[in-house]
């Protein structure tokens, strides 16, 4: 008897991730045919350009080594693999021992890096209307509470205030007894209120270093848990009022980067938080006029050097652990291998390949078109 036929669903992802990888296959192949046709019709230079921006070989993990590296510490030197336990009886003959003793190392706790020490307190949210009603009942109970001082004997009542439109209301009788000594009295309690408001709102203004310090807190962001990081490409940097733009705001948003200035390539790097990116990312993207010159007029070469891709590009943003720079420093770099070595110097020489192979390939396919 055949077997009863069942349904059977795949995998949820399963074509998204085959669709996915075909298509990075069909990349992959039609950016080879442009990098041979580019060798052949720009010569040896843009082939050895394209040669200096392909990925690394990949590393295959499935690969189990001979020994490990764990092992290799406590086996003595020559033994190259597990097989000589295999053909030895005695165990220990292989064994380093002097890697071995009775003491038990205990790893030092560390903090993780994207843990917070304690939940954040998620604030109540009020409407306008909500946030009205309890300022209303917030003000109504302080004037019970004053009447209840003054019904008490607690507290004096307080005068009347008067203004010149409701003194016939409030005086009665004195004012019509005699107007001018109650019109003095009037402008007089009128100005001893003005000051008294005046001295309130001195004496609540922040002088200049509170102010200074309140926008610095404003503006500084706290790095210690994640660096929020962008990598901008422009193609042309030899403005030095767009240089001053790039440095005087990075500085003013307390940013850390490096500004590398190439004939090729000029690569932008800033590192700070969520807040300062969102800021700098509208100064490079949008507020930065980079087809001006020096004069303020749109060059006519900087428009059709950038008629395939727009003057600035944002290459990558993402985050990671902590800062790589510290200040914001220009630099002006000679040749490629010059300025790769400035970001290498700080771990971070992936920041410059990956802006450096995006100017190739785009100025291969220029020549190629």
């Amino acid at each position: 008897m055949r077997p009863k036929r069942t349904l059977s669903f795949y995998e949820p992802g399963k074509f998204i991730k085959i669709g996915q990888r075909l298509r990075t296959k069909a990349q992959l192949e039609k950016l080879q045919e442009s990098v041979a046709l580019a060798a052949k019709r720009t010569g040896i230079a843009s082939a050895a350009k394209l040669a200096t921006i392909q990925p690394k070989r990949s590393i295959d993990e499935t690969v189990v080594p001979e020994v490990e590296w764990w092992d290799s510490y406590i086996l003595k030197d020559g033994i190259s693999s597990y097989s000589a336990l295999v053909e030895t009886s005695d165990a220990t003959s292989i064994i380093n021992n002097a890697w071995i003793t009775n003491l038990v190392e205990h790893p030092i706790k560390m903090k993780a890096p994207t843990e917070l020490s304690k939940p954040p307190e998620i604030p109540l949210l009020l409407t306008k209307k909500e946030r009205k009603k309890l300022r209303r009942k917030n003000r109504q109970d302080a004037q019970k509470e004053r009447q209840e001082l003054v019904r008490l004997g607690l507290m004096a009542p307080p005068e009347p205030k008067v203004k010149l439109a409701n003194l016939m209301r409030v005086l009665g009788t004195d004012a019509v007894q005699d107007p001018s000594k109650v019109e003095a009295y009037v402008r007089k309690q009128m100005e001893s209120r003005k000051r008294a408001h005046e001295a309130a709102n001195a004496a609540r203004k922040l002088t200049k270093d509170q102010a200074r310090h309140k926008r610095i807190r404003k503006i500084r962001e706290d790095t210690s848990i994640r660096t929020c990081v962008a990598v901008y490409r422009v193609k042309d940097l030899s403005n030095p009022s767009h240089r001053f733009k790039v440095e005087t705001n990075a500085n003013q948003l307390f940013m850390t980067g490096l500004v590398a200035l190439n004939r090729d390539c000029n690569v932008v790097v800033v590192e700070g938080g969520p807040k300062q990116q969102k800021r700098f990312k509208r100064l490079m993207l949008h507020r930065i006029k980079w087809l001006e010159n020096k004069r303020g007029a749109v060059d006519p070469s900087k428009v059709e050097a950038s008629a395939t891709s727009g003057p600035c590009t944002l290459v990558w943003e993402g985050t990671v652990k902590q800062r790589a720079f510290e200040g914001m420093q220009v630099k002006v770099c000679p040749t490629e291998l010059f300025a790769r070595e400035m970001f290498r110097k700080r771990d971070v020489e992936h920041y410059w390949d990956m802006a450096y192979s995006g100017a190739v390939l785009e100025s291969v396919g220029q020549v190629v078109d």
